[in-house]
């Protein structure tokens, strides 16, 4: 959707210009006419053109999206009609993608679709999750209240991805720290001393030369490391395109043995705390769960659930279908069947949710702190083969030099 700078006249004799995302010059003439204004000159504004084509703003954040459905949320509440609070929101949101999203979410609302129907095209990006949220509230005419559950849904969400995020940052920047230090030694450190070395005709110790011989390989088949490189890249970006592919390694994946637990009870929290949203929302269980389903980020776990919707279909309960998964632990199949009997079915998933968001959070400090150690004494190594590969030879060369 193209940006285009409108030369507008206002009743008080001002004129002034403003940039504004639309479907077209009409739209965006409509649009102005609709406020009051005089539209003088429409144009395409080129310079946000340029910078809405970047890929990295092609982005919402999660903090941006809750963000937005917290302002929604408010100006309904207060008795702004939906399309005036959608109206409101756009003009001060500044993440292009997002203002591009909520002017055709704007459109839509205006030639009469409902607002989940206009996020519809968007489930891929905001999830089939929020636009079931949106019907719900719609349907039981407490959109306030709905959208104010999935606000505390997502902030858990992202919340956990912060955690964990922050959790790998340390070790990885680590590992980059050494790899980059190991770059240096050899192409640039132990170069310069074989020269040095070569005119006292010391002979190398066997830990130098194995470097050098490395350095030299690096340094003298470096288009064929760019070519692998490439190749790299394009078999990854083939591989997130086949189905069967990422299927086999989602599989594989459970096979380490601390990342079966984390990936696991992640996929049980998640599937909880999105049932127990929709339940709360209003939505029916058997659609609630088909749902709650697509919200396990492991394709593996996610396909051993697809007999849910069958077996609830057959009269099972919950907690008696989610047995058959055969990953749901004792523990979370016992807190579902108690709200079941208790029909608090919805606070019973949340409860569960939060159990394994807690256990998810002291294993990945476990694994912080085991991973920590190892990475410190691989640095340590590291940096010891690098002082033996230079000072070795120091200490030849003053033993010819005697």
């Amino acid at each position: 959707m193209p940006y285009f700078l409108c030369r507008l006249a206002a009743e008080d004799g001002r004129v002034f210009t403003e940039s504004f995302l639309s479907t077209s010059q009409d739209e965006c003439r409509r649009h102005f006419e609709s406020e009051g204004f005089c539209v003088l000159s429409i144009q395409k504004d080129w310079k946000k053109q340029r910078l809405s084509s970047l890929s990295f703003e092609k982005k919402v954040k999660d903090r941006d999206f809750i963000m937005f459905n917290q302002e929604l949320m408010a100006l309904v509440r207060a008795g702004y009609p939906v399309l005036r609070s959608i109206e409101v929101i756009s003009n001060r949101v500044k993440n292009p993608y997002l203002k591009e999203v909520l002017r055709k979410v704007e459109i839509d609302i205006r030639h009469g679709k409902a607002l989940s129907e206009s996020f519809a095209p968007f489930e891929k990006r905001f999830s089939k999750i929020y636009t079931a949220a949106l019907m719900a509230g719609e349907q039981s005419g407490n959109l306030p209240d709905t959208v104010g559950q999935f606000i505390q849904y997502a902030k858990v969400i992202a919340q956990t991805k912060r955690r964990i995020r922050s959790a790998l940052t340390y070790p990885i920047l680590l590992l980059i720290f050494s790899s980059a230090l190991l770059g240096i030694l050899i192409n640039f450190v132990l170069p310069n001393f074989s020269e040095f070395y070569k005119d006292f005709e010391a002979q190398l110790p066997i830990i130098t030369a194995l470097l050098m011989s490395f350095s030299v390989f690096v340094r003298g088949h470096w288009p064929l490391w760019i070519a692998l490189a490439a190749l790299l890249v394009l078999a990854y970006v083939q591989l997130k395109k086949n189905e069967k592919t990422l299927f086999w390694l989602e599989k594989m994946k459970l096979k380490i043995p601390l990342g079966r637990v984390i990936w696991t009870e992640s996929a049980i929290s998640l599937f909880s705390r999105t049932l127990s949203l929709l339940l709360q929302a209003g939505i029916p269980l058997l659609t609630g769960v088909g749902l709650a389903c697509q919200a396990i980020p492991n394709k593996y776990l996610a396909s051993r659930t697809a007999i849910l919707p069958g077996s609830i279909k057959n009269g099972e309960s919950l907690s008696e279908s989610l047995a058959k998964t055969e990953f749901f632990p004792p523990l979370s199949l016992d807190m579902i069947r108690i709200g079941e009997t208790s029909a608090n079915l919805g606070e019973m998933l949340k409860e569960v949710a939060d159990v394994y968001d807690e256990s998810i959070q002291a294993k990945i400090d476990t694994f912080v702190s085991l991973i920590e150690p190892v990475v410190i004494i691989f640095m340590g190594l590291l940096v010891a083969v690098m002082l033996l590969s230079v000072y070795l030879p120091i200490f030849n060369i003053i033993k010819v030099a005697r």
